[in-house]
């Protein structure tokens, strides 16, 4: 498989649903199988998207301002970072693209989906991730988690609504693409999900690693 595009892998679920846990554990994982690759997060990856990431999570903005500055975040992520190391034969492992834009913000903040899909057809087109792992809890809980954490910024602020909205688009985007889209039942103890993150994995690996 020399010369071969490496695999984009991306972690969504909404707040509360242990992301940085499980992102840990995969990262631990394709190190482990010598799996060239890279680790970022959206917004962010880049000097200049971290620094949209700031306003993006702490400043007042309108929901198409906020649109705007994510995919103008996600385009220099995607020319700097991913679509390089992509091209390099290495994995990117992202928590979080644009299927977050689609859960929070259209299903979140109420922002046309027919807008958001102009502004993903212009960044990128081309390219999806090739594993999406989606990490699901019910709304309550990811709610009472985020209560519970570090400062919240201005999206874990949200009332129970907002994520109960946030969630319902998330499956809402799994169930139009099976495919591509591995749904984990986050709501379980931290050994049942990485014993089927393990599974998912480890047949994702016999697939796809060089």
């Amino acid at each position: 498989m020399a010369g071969a595009r490496g695999q984009f892998i991306s972690l969504e679920g909404v707040d509360g649903a242990g992301k940085t846990t499980h992102l840990h554990w995969l990262v631990q994982f394709v190190a482990e199988r010598e799996i060239p690759h890279v680790v970022s997060r959206e917004p962010g990856g880049t000097p200049l998207a971290e620094k949209l990431r700031e306003l993006l999570l702490h400043d007042s903005m309108s929901m198409d301002t906020e649109a705007l500055l994510l995919f103008a975040a996600r385009q220099q992520h995607l020319d700097e970072l991913v679509r390089p190391q992509l091209a390099q034969g290495n994995w990117v492992i992202c928590d979080r693209f644009t299927d977050a834009s689609y859960a929070y913000q259209c299903g979140g903040r109420g922002l046309p989906a027919a807008r958001l899909a102009v502004l993903e057809q212009w960044v990128h087109a081309d390219l999806q991730p090739d594993l999406t792992l989606l990490f699901d809890v019910p709304p309550e809980v990811s709610y009472e988690r985020v209560r519970m954490a570090r400062d919240p910024d201005r999206f874990e602020q949200q009332d129970i609504e907002f994520f109960r909205r946030v969630r319902n688009a998330y499956l809402q985007r799994a169930a139009a693409d099976p495919g591509r889209f591995c749904i984990v039942d986050a709501n379980r103890s931290l050994h049942a999900i990485q014993q089927e993150l393990q599974h998912v994995m480890e047949a994702y690996c016999d697939r796809h690693a060089r």
